[in-house]
């Protein structure tokens, strides 16, 4: 079945080609195309309008015309291949001879949008159906020590996919952004950190193959998502609110919290940065996260929280304005600091007494 998609865009209708047959990437845990797609997207204009700074850089390089056809990093002749058959440095575009420009996804970022999971935790995979194929989906994750400021290559993945299932339900679609395949797998064990997971859809009616990149971070995290829908700027208006001083460690009451920090823009001697305050079961009145540096960064101004500072030891509490957070609710906290960009804060957690 050919898809012959029409996408309203500010800059007009795409329609797209006979020869791309299927179309579908990972939406749980979001590929960068379609987080960035839900970062960028315009609402009510439908312009593609990256607040994301990662994804922005991808549209700078590629165009707006990769996030409106999201769905489509494929390569028609891929008959399931992988290493050997997409270049190093170009696993997140599908390589280059596909039917549209998606180099700018592969980008050696640590700032893209990123789904926060919990290691060895049993969850639900979606994959977009904008068209329908019987087919067979792998999912792959990276080594230990992956670093994800450097070119993504294949000798990062683990050489065997950790969840492959063939021919899968489906709920909805085709031609929609909400309908998509399912199905239930095991994260991979022992896995901390920065992580990437890659998935590819190998057609079994065709050599059609697609490609997508997950940005991952294992740190708990129920499928929590960061990074969307935050404007990065290097001089937020906002002021200083961190004391070289004792951290104010006074209770809050209620449940328990997670913490979970995403960097959201970087530049040369500093990075802004997002923590995710998320709520357990129960609602919660009071949080304070705290977190260690993990090498000579500064904190330089806080919004959304308040903050102290003793050495490389930070605490945030809570505005009274968001100190309540709901059962299964979150909030979130913004920060500006100097020095490079990790790509996790040690010993992060959150504490409501």
């Amino acid at each position: 079945m050919a898809a012959a998609a029409l996408i309203a865009a500010a800059a007009g209708a795409l329609v797209l080609p006979a020869t791309a047959e299927a179309h579908g990437a990972i939406q749980v845990p979001g590929s960068r195309t379609w987080l960035c797609y839900q970062d960028g997207r315009n609402s009510s204009t439908g312009a593609i309008e990256p607040k994301n700074a990662a994804c922005a850089a991808a549209v700078a390089k590629s165009g707006t015309t990769a996030l409106y056809n999201w769905f489509a990093v494929l390569r028609s002749n891929g008959a399931g291949r992988v290493s050997g058959f997409i270049p190093d440095g170009q696993l997140c575009s599908g390589g280059t001879g596909g039917p549209y420009d998606f180099t700018g996804f592969n980008l050696a970022r640590a700032d893209w949008p990123t789904t926060h999971l919990t290691a060895g935790a049993t969850m639900q995979f979606r994959y977009n159906d904008w068209a329908k194929h019987p087919g067979t989906f792998s999912l792959y994750i990276t080594k230990d020590g992956y670093d994800p400021t450097k070119p993504l290559a294949w000798g990062d993945l683990e050489p065997t996919p950790f969840d492959q299932v063939t021919n899968p339900p489906a709920n909805g679609g085709p031609g929609t952004d909400d309908g998509h395949y399912y199905w239930t797998g095991r994260l991979p064990s022992g896995k901390t950190g920065k992580h990437l997971i890659y998935s590819v859809w190998s057609r079994s009616d065709s050599q059609e193959t697609f490609y997508g990149c997950s940005d991952v971070v294992f740190d708990g995290g129920n499928g929590e998502v960061t990074g969307i829908g935050t404007q990065p700027s290097t001089s937020p208006s906002v002021s200083p609110s961190v004391s070289p001083s004792t951290p104010d460690t006074s209770p809050g009451t209620g449940g328990s919290c997670t913490a979970m920090y995403n960097t959201v823009s970087t530049w040369s001697g500093g990075f802004q940065g997002e923590v995710m305050v998320h709520a357990g079961s129960t609602p919660v009145n009071g949080w304070r996260v705290s977190w260690t540096w993990p090498g000579s960064q500064t904190l330089a101004s806080v919004w959304s929280g308040k903050a102290s500072s003793t050495g490389s030891l930070i605490s945030v509490g809570n505005e009274n304005w968001n100190a309540s957070v709901a059962a299964g609710g979150r909030t979130t906290f913004g920060f500006l600091a100097s020095g490079a960009a990790p790509t996790a804060l040690t010993n992060l957690s959150c504490s409501t007494g």
